[in-house]
């Protein structure tokens, strides 16, 4: 029984052997033609097929803008234009003269009121406005101040315009009065003689031969004739 069997194995490897011979020699014969086992070497690229259809879906974003080319070449100038006709020196020369008339009105109006503003406030009587700086000096330069502030010394017509004057000073003050021309014969400035007076008692007396201007004492208002070389308040009137 044993050995029956060991017969039968025998018998099974033998022909095993003898059908992988077989197998692999038929596939050396297949490999002799076809290079069995290792991939083939990639062909050439072909010809460029033609440009197909369109796509007949959404349209993709448009792509970034590619780098700037060179700048193209620079184009021959224009045609000259005809000369304008020449300015009017006439015109330039008018506008010249009325800006410097204008400066010159500016300045002599702030000049005016860096003045004015030297005073303190005054008092109103009628159609005057009495003012004063408090300073005192020689009649002339009373004349002076009040003149470059476009105003007159301070000049009573009326018994009114006398006590406005009186409220306004503070001490005793010089009036727009004097009889220079004529001894005796006192006048306003302007050349009239005077309509209006209120002369202390046995004034004016002219005393000493020297006496041409007058006064007015703060205390009670009353006049006195005076050297107009002597110091006293200044007060200007103005026309309102």
């Amino acid at each position: 029984m044993f050995l029956s069997s060991l017969l039968v194995f025998l018998l099974c490897v033998v022909t095993a052997s003898r059908s992988e011979v077989k197998i692999h020699e038929d596939a050396q014969k297949t490999c002799s033609v076809i290079n069995c086992g290792l991939p083939g070497r990639d062909g050439r690229d072909g010809p460029k097929g033609e440009k197909g259809e369109p796509g007949q879906g959404l349209r993709g974003l448009q792509g970034p803008p590619g780098k700037m080319g060179p700048p193209g070449v620079m184009g021959s100038p224009g045609p000259k234009g005809i000369k304008g006709d020449p300015g009017s020196s006439s015109d330039a020369e008018a506008k010249l003269a009325n800006l410097e008339r204008e400066i010159r009105s500016l300045k002599s109006e702030l000049e005016y009121t860096r003045k004015l503003q030297a005073f303190s406030l005054g008092k109103q009587s009628g159609k005057k406005f009495y003012v004063t700086n408090g300073e005192k000096m020689p009649f002339s330069k009373v004349k002076s101040v009040c003149a470059n502030l476009q105003a007159f010394v301070a000049t009573p017509r009326n018994a009114e315009e006398n006590r406005a004057i009186q409220a306004v000073a503070t001490d005793t003050a010089f009036l727009g009065i004097t009889d220079g021309e004529t001894e005796g014969q006192f006048m306003y400035l302007t050349g009239e003689r005077i309509t209006y007076s209120n002369w202390k008692k046995e004034e004016p007396n002219d005393f000493g031969s020297g006496e041409d201007c007058v006064i007015m004492h703060k205390k009670d208002g009353m006049w006195n004739d005076i050297s107009c070389s002597s110091s006293f308040q200044v007060v200007c009137e103005f026309p309102v």
